[in-house]
């Protein structure tokens, strides 16, 4: 338990409120990025391919998606 209260306290910034994004109809699940990022990676990892990304720059892709996703990525180019 003390764990799990660390966790919140140290990342509170970032955990989305679910009770007030579901009064204004914003979305509560990230499935479908988790769907659309797995569909890519396993296409690029496909033998079939001809270029295949390596598990780091698969990661770098899912950053960046996710990043740009929920408006961070701008910022995160800025503080570059």
């Amino acid at each position: 338990m003390v764990e799990f209260a660390g966790y919140i306290r140290n990342n509170h910034a970032i955990i989305p409120n679910y009770g007030e994004r579901r009064r204004y109809g914003e979305p509560i699940s990230t499935a479908f990025v988790e769907s659309t990022v797995n569909v890519v990676v396993d296409k690029r990892f496909a033998k079939k391919q001809q270029m295949q990304w390596s598990k780091v720059g698969a990661h770098r892709l899912v950053q960046v998606r996710t990043r740009t996703l929920d408006g961070t990525l701008r910022k995160t180019f800025a503080e570059w």
